[in-house]
C-alpha cells in the first residue's frame, strides 16, 4: 500500500484538539469510513484492531448532541468490548424491565431484562455523546487509524482494484483519496448510498415523535415503560447522568415548531414533573422509519449501520444493528486486505447481515403496532388479549423472555455447512464467560479470542493435535489456538493459551469434553468437530476462507526445511 501524503489544503481535526490540529491525507488507504457516528467509529477501532490502515471522515466538526439512540443489549456491548471499549469507559444503566401498560387492560406485557448474558447486561440505556466521546478516545491508540473532521465526500470511483473518493473541506480544498474499500456508515440519509444508486424498500410511519431529555426528575424510574394510549403513545425511560428520556406521538395538525416550544413541553412532562423542578436537557421531533437497501455492498463500496437499514425504535435495535454490522464486516476486510483469505468472503456480510436486520425492522413494526393502537376498541382487544395470553405460563415465559426476538444465526453465510452432533451451532456467535489463566488472573473469554480466528481446544489441546501443515497454514492466516479446560483442571494448565471455564459456560453446558470449534473474530462459529479431528477442521475451515492451497505446500516444505536443519 502506498504511504506517501497529500494537503487537502484545509485543517484537518484530531480528537484531542478539533480545532487546531493540522494534518495531512493520506494519498491512498485500505478502508475509507465515511461517518464517525457510533457505527462509523466502532468500524474504525475494530479496523484498527485488526491493523488495517484506514481514515475515518465527517462532515461535522463536533459530536452530535441531538436525542438519538438510547439502549443497547448484550450483543451490543459485546461487540463495544471487541472494539476495546472497556466496561467503564461510558456510563451506562442496567435495566430490570420492560412494561408496557394500556389505560384500558392496566399491564400487559413485562420483558424481563434483569441479570446479564454473555459477561453483559441484557439491555442498558446509555447516554450517546457519551458513547461517541470515549470511542473517539479509543480511536487514538491506532497508530493505523487517521481521522478528519469537517470533510465532506462528493464522489466515488470504482475500478477493478480500488475506489477513488472526491472529498472536501468546509472551510476549502480537495482532494482525492484512493481506497481499496470504502464503508458509508454516514446515516440515514448516507451520501454513500446515493452515490451508489442503492435505494430503501420499506416505509415511513406517518406518525411524528417529539422527543425530550430532561434532568432533575423528582420521581425518577429505573426501568423502561410504554404508555400504550391510542391518543398519544409515551415511552419513557431512565438514563445515565440523572436523565429520563419521554417520547410523545404528535396528533394530527400539530407542527414542530409547537412541539418542541418550552410551554408545549413543559406541558407535556405535568404528569411526572413541574416546570420547576425539571431542566430539559435536548428536544428534537423525528419521524420513525422502517426501511433496508437491496444490498448492503455493491463493488468496493458497504454500507453499515442506518446507511442500510433503518430500524423503528420500538425494540431499541437501531444502533444494535449498526453495530452488528461493523462486527461482521470488519474482519472480512481485515482477512481480505492482509491476504488471508479470498475478497469472495465480502460476498457473506450481505448474506448474513440483511436477513437478520429485515427480521428486527419486522419486530419492531410489530412491536409498533401495540404502542401505536389506532383506536380504544383496537387496544382493549389486542392488550387485553396479551394479558389474558401471558396467564398461560408457557406464553408468559415466550413474552417475558423475549422469545420473539430473532435469534442471531445464520442460514446462509461463511461457515461451515450441516451439524457436527455437538450443542454448537455454526452461523451462531459462541457464548462468552469468566476464565481463568495458569497465572491466576481471570478475564471475559472474548479478551483471550482477541482479533483473531481463533482454534479452540474444549477440555484439551487442540494444537497437540494439529498436523505441522495445518498448524503453521493456520498461524500464517491469522490464526491463533487456546484451550478452555474445565473449572480446577490442573493438567495442562502450564502455557499462556490454557484457561480455566469458571462458571461453566462451556464445558458442560455447551460442548462435550474433548471438542474443538473454529470461530470466527465476530465470535460466529466457523466450524466445529472432535479435537482429534483439527487438522481436518483447520483445513476446512481454510478452504472455506479461500487461503491459497499452496499455503499447506508451504508450510510442509517449510516444516521438512526445519528438520533437516535440526538434523544437520
Amino acid at each position: 500500500m502506498e504511504t506517501n501524503l497529500q494537503p487537502l489544503s484545509r485543517q484537518a481535526h484530531t480528537m484531542e484538539d478539533p480545532l487546531k490540529a493540522t494534518v495531512e491525507l493520506p494519498a491512498s488507504v485500505d478502508v475509507l469510513v465515511v461517518g464517525l457516528g457510533p457505527v462509523g467509529a466502532t468500524i474504525a477501532n475494530l479496523l484498527g484492531c485488526y491493523g488495517v490502515q484506514a481514515l475515518a471522515i465527517d462532515r461535522a466538526t463536533e459530536i452530535f448532541m441531538a436525542p438519538r439512540a438510547i439502549v443497547l443489549d448484550n450483543e451490543a456491548l459485546r461487540i463495544l468490548q471487541m472494539a476495546g471499549l472497556e466496561e467503564r469507559e461510558f456510563d451506562k444503566i442496567a435495566i430490570p424491565y420492560v412494561r408496557m401498560r394500556c389505560p384500558y387492560a392496566g399491564e400487559f406485557g413485562r420483558i424481563n431484562t434483569l441479570g446479564g448474558i454473555d459477561g453483559h447486561p441484557k439491555l442498558v440505556t446509555f447516554h450517546q455523546p457519551g458513547l461517541e466521546r470515549a470511542l473517539r478516545r479509543r480511536l487514538g491508540a491506532h497508530g493505523s487509524i487517521r481521522v478528519a473532521l469537517g470533510v465532506t465526500l462528493t464522489g466515488l470511483v470504482q475500478n477493478a482494484e480500488s475506489v477513488t473518493a472526491s472529498l472536501e473541506h468546509e472551510g476549502g480544498g480537495s482532494c482525492a483519496v484512493t481506497a481499496r474499500y470504502i464503508v458509508g456508515a454516514d446515516g440515514a440519509s448516507s451520501h454513500v448510498r446515493q452515490l451508489i444508486g442503492e435505494e430503501f424498500e420499506g416505509k415511513t410511519f406517518a406518525e411524528d415523535w417529539l422527543i425530550v431529555d430532561a434532568c432533575k426528575a423528582p420521581r425518577p424510574i429505573d426501568h423502561i415503560e410504554f404508555l400504550c394510549d391510542h391518543r398519544r403513545p409515551v415511552p419513557h425511560m431512565t438514563a445515565p447522568g440523572g436523565r429520563e428520556r419521554w417520547e410523545f406521538m404528535l396528533q394530527p395538525g400539530e407542527t414542530r415548531e409547537e412541539m418542541e416550544s418550552e410551554a408545549r413541553i413543559r406541558e407535556l412532562l405535568a404528569p411526572w414533573a413541574s416546570a420547576e423542578q425539571l431542566v430539559v436537557e435536548r428536544k428534537a421531533v423525528y419521524r420513525f422509519h422502517a426501511r433496508a437497501v437491496k444490498a448492503f455492498s455493491r463493488g468496493r463500496v458497504f454500507l453499515a449501520g442506518d446507511a442500510a437499514h433503518i430500524t423503528p425504535p420500538f425494540v431499541g435495535q437501531g444502533l444494535v444493528a449498526g453495530l452488528r454490522d461493523a462486527a461482521n464486516l470488519c474482519w472480512k476486510l481485515a482477512w481480505v486486505i492482509q491476504g488471508h483469505a479470498e475478497s469472495s468472503i465480502l460476498d457473506s456480510y450481505d448474506q448474513e447481515r440483511r436477513p437478520h436486520a429485515k427480521a428486527m425492522i419486522k419486530l419492531a413494526k410489530g412491536i409498533g403496532k401495540l404502542v401505536m393502537p389506532r383506536s380504544a376498541i383496537i387496544a382493549i382487544l389486542t392488550h387485553g388479549l396479551l394479558r389474558l395470553a401471558r396467564l398461560t405460563p408457557q406464553l408468559r415465559a415466550y413474552f417475558d423472555e423475549l422469545g420473539m426476538k430473532p435469534k442471531n444465526v445464520f442460514r446462509r453465510g461463511l461457515f461451515v455447512k450441516g451439524r457436527s452432533g455437538a450443542k454448537l451451532v455454526r452461523g451462531a456467535l459462541l457464548a462468552q464467560g469468566w476464565v481463568r489463566g495458569a497465572d491466576g488472573n481471570t478475564t471475559l473469554s472474548d479478551d483471550v479470542l482477541g482479533p483473531a480466528l481463533t482454534l479452540i481446544g474444549f477440555g484439551l489441546d487442540a494444537e497437540a493435535e494439529l498436523d505441522e501443515p495445518a498448524y503453521r497454514a493456520f498461524t500464517a492466516a491469522g490464526g491463533r489456538i487456546v484451550q478452555i479446560a474445565h473449572r480446577g483442571q490442573q493438567l495442562h494448565l502450564v502455557r499462556e493459551h490454557c484457561w480455566e471455564d469458571l462458571e461453566g459456560v462451556f464445558l458442560p453446558r455447551s460442548v462435550p469434553f474433548g471438542w474443538a470449534a473454529i470461530v470466527r473474530p465476530d465470535r460466529t462459529i466457523l466450524h466445529d468437530g472432535p479435537v482429534a479431528e483439527a487438522s481436518r477442521l483447520v483445513r476446512e475451515s481454510l478452504a472455506l476462507l479461500g487461503t491459497p492451497p499452496d499455503s499447506y505446500a508451504n508450510a510442509a516444505r517449510a516444516a521438512q526445511h526445519s528438520v533437516e536443519s535440526l538434523s544437520l
